[in-house]
């Protein structure tokens, strides 16, 4: 195995930061880690971006896809010395006011940053995204959703599906993602939440939303994005907020309304289905039992997507087929945690 330490401070020598404090910063539910650096000497601050190229991280889409952010007008971080090869990249310290945690300590700040987000997913559709990314067809989509049936079924259950009641899942949710197919795709980033968001007060317009976290973006359905901010799995967005910044972007954005809900709940149904399985996943196999908590909010944004009358075909087979997140079965997925192996 690499040694990391050593390879970060060769990467962070030349660019003048060998000598930096180091704190950890964050790390996420993927293998990547951020340390905060700050100088000694100057008390500047910067971010190390610590992706294992061994452990299948790769910095060059984040590179790619920061490089288009700012062409657009957005604030990603920016990149100050990059390793692609080794997987390092020195980036802007943007600070520690994520929206959650502003959320959290100044509650009457809570719709101004919803506000902010949304029009920041705005400004962003506005563009065509960069050429050559990949899609997220529906095929695709359907595959990732049955994510909740190989490890969110498979551990509350105990038992797995079989592969006929799975493809008969994958088929009938691809169907009706079919029908919700953009006609315009954009850029999703795809993890577009209150813990990536970061505030920036200082800024003006849409440059006050900080974006992190968007090497896995993808062309999509402009209401996915939306989606990930209004069903956040870590945190409640109250009623009327979700309501008011749904409304708020259909209205800018001149989208036809009933289309447009309709696309909001598949796509929501779709999210909170694939997360249901990353979580379980994340526990069971990765050791990560935290994220097991977080279920039963995943639960009810699912079961609300789900009561859309063109989902009630999918909501008759998801019923059928998944437990509810109820104390026993959650206690099912925590207790063998760190012992599933990867299918």
């Amino acid at each position: 195995m690499p040694d990391r330490t050593r390879l970060s401070t060769d990467f962070l020598t030349p660019a003048g930061w060998g000598h930096a404090e180091r704190t950890l910063l964050a790390g996420d539910a993927s293998n990547r880690r951020y340390d905060r650096l700050r100088d000694p000497l100057t008390g500047k601050t910067a971010v190390l971006m610590d992706s294992p190229p061994d452990k299948g991280e790769d910095v060059r889409p984040f590179i790619r896809i920061t490089h288009f952010l700012q062409s657009v007008g957005l604030s990603p971080p920016e990149i100050r010395a990059a390793d692609p090869s080794n997987g390092f990249l020195l980036l802007e310290d943007l600070g520690n006011d994520l929206f959650a945690r502003v959320a959290r300590v100044e509650p009457g700040l809570e719709r101004s940053l919803y506000e902010a987000a949304t029009d920041t997913l705005i400004a962003l559709h506005r563009h065509a995204p960069p050429p050559d990314m990949g899609s997220y067809d529906p095929q695709a989509l359907a595959e990732l959703a049955a994510l909740s049936l190989d490890w969110y079924q498979r551990g509350s259950a105990g038992v797995a599906v079989s592969s006929g009641e799975r493809a008969a899942f994958c088929e009938e949710l691809g169907t009706v993602l079919h029908e919700f197919r953009p006609e315009r795709p954009v850029l999703i980033l795809r993890d577009y939440h209150a813990e990536n968001l970061l505030w920036l007060p200082m800024r003006k317009g849409v440059k006050r939303v900080g974006l992190l976290d968007y090497q896995d973006a993808m062309l999509g359905h402009p209401a996915y994005d939306l989606v990930s901010l209004l069903q956040d799995a870590r945190r409640d967005v109250p009623p009327d907020l979700r309501e008011a910044m749904l409304s708020r972007y259909i209205s800018v954005t001149g989208q036809e309304d009933g289309p447009f809900r309709a696309a909001y709940a598949v796509l929501g149904a779709q999210r909170n289905l694939r997360i249901l399985g990353v979580f379980a996943r994340l526990s069971l196999h990765f050791g990560k039992p935290h994220y097991v908590d977080m279920i039963p909010r995943v639960w009810a944004h699912l079961m609300a997507d789900l009561a859309h009358p063109r989902l009630s075909g999918l909501r008759e087979r998801v019923v059928a087929l998944l437990p509810p997140p109820d104390a026993a079965n959650l206690k099912r997925i925590k207790t063998p945690c760190e012992t599933v192996p990867t299918r």
